[in-house]
């Protein structure tokens, strides 16, 4: 049996896998579209900070694709009232397509993984992942 770590590797690849086609076919870059994706999936996170953080994207390969969104028209920047330094990344109206077309994508890819699952099977894996999510939410903590 793999382990969580190579479970969690095989898991990260299969959705890049599955991702490149889409992301050829729009003409964009996999770590823009995981930018937009990110922001559009996580309103409550509006920073490059927060996607370096929070996606563990280098922060020069976030710096690029935020600028190239930016020039391409599927994001805008806005300045944050009160702190000059932070800046908001808002998705346009152009940026829609990329975004429906790539949450179709990932709904599909969460589909293929419960396929053939029974639902007490499901229910019992949804579970424990939320078991586990709350226990690395304290391992986190901890560190902090």
């Amino acid at each position: 049996m793999n382990t969580g770590i190579e479970f969690a590797e095989k898991l990260s690849k299969a959705y890049s896998e599955t991702c490149k086609p889409l992301c050829h076919e729009l003409n964009i870059p996999q770590t823009a579209f995981d930018i937009l994706l990110f922001l559009a999936n996580n309103p409550e996170y509006k920073t490059a900070r927060d996607i370096v953080e929070i996606r563990k994207i280098k922060a020069n390969l976030v710096s690029v694709n935020v600028d190239k969104l930016v020039n391409e028209g599927y994001l805008e920047r806005k300045s944050v009232e009160g702190d000059r330094r932070k800046v908001n990344l808002i998705c346009t109206e152009k940026s829609k397509e990329i975004i429906q077309e790539g949450q179709k994508l990932q709904q599909s890819f969460v589909e293929k993984l419960f396929e053939g699952m029974d639902e007490d099977t499901r229910k019992a894996l949804q579970k424990g992942m939320a078991h586990m999510e709350a226990n690395i939410e304290k391992m986190l903590e901890e560190k902090n």
